[in-house]
């Protein structure tokens, strides 16, 4: 008769199998890690000659900085790069556009680029050479439209006497102004894209569902400096029902992403020398993320996105960057 194994070697087979169990789920775990997304966050240093930064996030609460400069302005009247705004098209190509300058520029800068490290020689894209009293061109926004597969971008610009004054100098009278493109070399004509009937800078759309979008944007009034949202049904509006502030005074530049089933706003609090951020379900309450995001001293106004794991570690790969461990 064949005898039963011991309880020693139970117990032995018992520790194996508990270990291959731990090496399972540390290798599922590993492989769901590399297939997750990045979050990356263009961005820049004043006084913003240096170029374009990018900060990236494994879970949009804690940002690091590559601390490199990956593309040094060289067009327009300043030459800077202020307000980078970076999508990515579906064939996998990123789009760039900046502020080029502060004043007495008629366009803002662009570039593309396949890895994010080499990028298309410089274009300066002139928008408002048609109204010659234009005062600046600032903080051209890029949105992808995948309806109608093409690029929108919006800016501010001031035009003196164009529109009822308000409180603002004539100098400091925004409105935002778009035109779109599918290939970057040719445009739509110049148009106006949103008057609320004060001065409004620093415009993001974001498209909830389809025919349900959302304008965030500062409503850069003096008692006001602080961001505001507005609603439409396409990414061309028209915009309604602008709301009250949501933010403190002297906050701008926002930049929007969804994790999970909220949406994350983050602004630049200018006053206070720092980045912050709000989430929300609606648009319409918002809860502080004071306490849970942490963003290195210097970012300045950009937009987040969204990159695969494998273009993110070949971005590392490429400026021989190791980059900081993810949280378990």
């Amino acid at each position: 008769m064949q005898s039963l194994p011991s309880k020693k070697y139970l117990l032995k087979l018992d520790w194996r199998y508990r270990c291959c169990l731990m090496c399972l789920l540390l290798l599922s775990l590993t492989a769901c890690s590399d297939k997750r997304d990045v979050y990356l966050f263009t961005s820049f240093h004043e006084p913003a000659t240096a170029g374009l930064r990018l900060l990236y996030s494994y879970n949009g609460y804690d940002w690091y900085d590559l601390d490199t400069v990956l593309l040094k302005p060289a067009v327009g009247t300043q030459r800077v790069m202020r307000d980078p705004s970076l999508v990515q098209g579906k064939e996998g190509t990123f789009h760039l556009v900046w502020t080029s300058s502060w004043k007495e520029d008629y366009g803002f800068g662009y570039a593309s680029s396949t890895d994010l490290v080499h990028w298309s020689p410089q274009k300066h894209i002139v928008v408002m050479a048609h109204e010659p009293t234009t005062v600046n061109v600032w903080a051209p926004e890029l949105y992808y439209d995948k309806e109608e597969d093409r690029f929108i971008i919006v800016w501010a610009s001031t035009v003196p006497y164009r529109f009822d004054k308000g409180i603002e100098e004539e100098g400091n009278n925004h409105r935002l102004y778009y035109v779109t493109t599918k290939d970057f070399s040719t445009f739509t004509p110049t148009a106006l894209f949103y008057d609320p009937g004060y001065s409004v800078i620093d415009a993001t759309i974001v498209r909830r569902a389809p025919q349900d979008y959302v304008l965030v944007f500062k409503d850069n009034t003096r008692p006001v400096r602080a961001l505001k949202v507005a609603f439409g049904k396409s990414p061309l509006g028209p915009w309604t029902n602008d709301s009250k502030p949501f933010t403190g005074f002297l906050t701008e530049g926002p930049s929007v992403v969804k994790l999970g089933a909220k949406w994350h706003i983050y602004y630049d609090a200018y006053q206070e020398h720092c980045y912050d951020g709000v989430n929300t379900l609606d648009f319409e309450s918002f809860e502080s993320l004071s306490d849970d995001i942490r963003f290195p001293a210097g970012h300045k106004h950009g937009t987040v996105l969204t990159v695969s794991r494998k273009t993110f570690n070949k971005l590392m790969r490429t400026l021989a960057i190791k980059p900081v461990k993810e949280p378990r």
